[in-house]
Parts: structure tokens; C-alpha cells; sequence
């Protein structure tokens, strides 16, 4: 287990307490709450570069990593995205558009992911920036929503966020694609 690996636990492990801080305010309203949600958030926000900084700096990168660095993102945002898009009397909701959009091309990569590694054996994701930079603007669109800052703006962010999403979705689909094209598993089969 490397370093960079325990601070992404310590990642997952802050996602619970994010959740129910965030319900709690969502049911009582309390200032402190909010501000301690927005905290937890912020804090994984960070982390997450952090771990990616070690495990390049002192060279930790694993199979392990690898895995988990992307699952604690999404359980992250997920949890937040959903969260914040129910009905709000304490902070401006999120358009469910932007949930539908970033699930539902999350599932589609899991799905891709799952059927070139059956069809090829192996699968080699290359990270986009556009991807990366999706994954940013979704974290600030939940700490603009925690901060109570203009929902205008807000609605924009949600905008760029799900654009790059497509975009980055679109990237890995022909990835996707271009893996299983050059696997002989994909030919067709020859007539008996």
C-alpha cells in the first residue's frame, strides 16, 4: 500500500461524512453544516491532486492506484452531483441535465471498459485532458452550489462541465473502438 494509495482511502473514507453532513444540512439548514460539507468536499478535491502528485513524484504509481484514484472521484462527485440536484431549500439545486449527462457517460465508459476487456483482454485507457478538465469544472460547480454563489453562473458551469463531458465520453468511446478494431477477437468469424 503506497502513500499516494492511502491518501486516496482517506479520499473515500471523507466521502460518507461529506454525504451526511450534506443531508444534514439539507434537512436542518445550519450554516455550519454547509460550510463543513463544503470542507470535506474541498479537502478530497485536493487531495486527489496530491496523490497524483506522489505517486508521479516518488514514482507509486500501481494497478491499485489506478483503480482507485478514479473510483473515489466519481463516488465524490456522484454523491454530491445527485445530492445537490434534489430538491433544495437551503441552496440552489442542480439541473438534473448535468446528472443525466455525467452518469449516464460514466456508465457508458464502465460498459465500453467491461466489453473490450472480454472482447480484447486488455484494455489501455489513455487520460484525456478534456476528460481531466471535466472532472475540475464538475468539482466547481459543487463548490460554487456549497458557497451559495450566483446560480447564474452556476447554470454556465453546468454547461461547460457537461460539454466536456460529452467531448471526453466521445474520446474514449472511439478509443474504445479503435482497441477493439485491432483485436483479432473482433473479425468476423469464417463461415463453416
Amino acid at each position: 500500500m503506497t502513500t499516494a494509495n492511502k491518501i486516496t482511502v482517506g479520499r473515500i473514507l471523507l466521502i460518507p461524512v461529506f454525504i451526511y453532513l450534506l443531508l444534514q444540512h439539507r434537512e436542518h439548514g445550519l450554516d455550519w453544516q454547509r460550510w463543513a460539507a463544503l470542507g470535506c468536499f474541498a479537502l478530497a478535491a485536493v487531495l486527489d491532486g496530491v496523490d497524483g502528485f506522489v505517486a508521479r513524484r516518488f514514482h507509486q504509481k500501481s494497478e491499485l492506484g489506478a483503480v482507485l484514484d478514479p473510483l473515489a472521484d466519481k463516488l465524490l462527485l456522484v454523491s454530491a452531483l445527485i445530492l445537490l440536484s434534489l430538491d433544495q431549500r437551503h441552496l440552489s439545486a442542480l439541473p438534473p441535465w448535468l446528472n443525466l449527462s455525467i452518469i449516464s457517460r460514466d456508465a457508458l465508459v464502465v460498459l465500453g471498459l467491461g466489453v473490450v476487456h472480454f472482447t480484447v483482454g486488455k484494455v489501455t485507457v489513455r487520460p484525456r485532458w478534456t476528460g481531466k478538465v471535466a472532472t475540475v469544472l464538475q468539482m466547481v460547480v459543487v463548490l460554487w452550489t456549497l458557497l451559495k454563489w450566483p446560480a447564474e453562473v452556476q447554470w454556465w458551469l453546468a454547461v461547460a462541465a457537461v460539454g466536456l463531458t460529452l467531448v471526453s465520453g466521445t474520446q474514449y468511446l472511439f478509443d474504445g473502438m479503435r482497441q477493439l478494431g485491432a483485436s483479432p477477437r473482433s473479425a468476423a468469424m469464417p463461415e463453416q
